[in-house]
């Protein structure tokens, strides 16, 4: 096979691989599980770095995906190539797209998630608590 070819496939398979750590990764980090639920903190960084896994993985199957429709274009256009043997944009090709787009959408929305910094203002004082009055305060 061509060496483009092997690289497409690899990076597909590694943005596979990517996409089911990212998984497990970002499950450890949902709120609504028991695992690390005594730090919230370091349970949505967990959320935020599964998401990051997913931004990548999805970057691994969006150029592979556009590195192969680049490829495939270019045999369609070339003069020289037969008529017989040209190949057209596939279905899997827009899949492919669609699904790279979807992972770096929900790696972006995993990342929205990052734990809040505290702010510079200071703490809200609530009132003060009037102690309850016991009738000899009038006499």
């Amino acid at each position: 096979l061509l060496g483009s070819l092997q690289a497409t496939r690899a990076l597909m398979v590694a943005a596979i691989l990517l996409g089911l750590v990212a998984v497990f990764v970002a499950v450890t980090g949902m709120k609504c599980m028991k695992c690390m639920e005594d730090d919230q903190v370091k349970k949505m960084r967990m959320a935020v770095f599964g998401g990051v896994i997913f931004i990548i993985a999805g970057l691994a199957a969006l150029v592979a995906t556009s590195w192969y429709g680049n490829r495939v274009a270019r045999a369609f256009y070339d003069p020289f190539t037969p008529v017989n043997t040209r190949f057209e944009f596939g279905s899997a090709l827009f899949i492919g797209w669609a699904a790279a787009s979807l992972a770096m959408l929900g790696g972006a929305f995993l990342c929205c998630s990052c734990p809040r910094r505290e702010t510079s203002y200071p703490p809200s004082r609530g009132y003060p608590k009037n102690a309850p009055s016991t009738g000899k305060d009038y006499v």
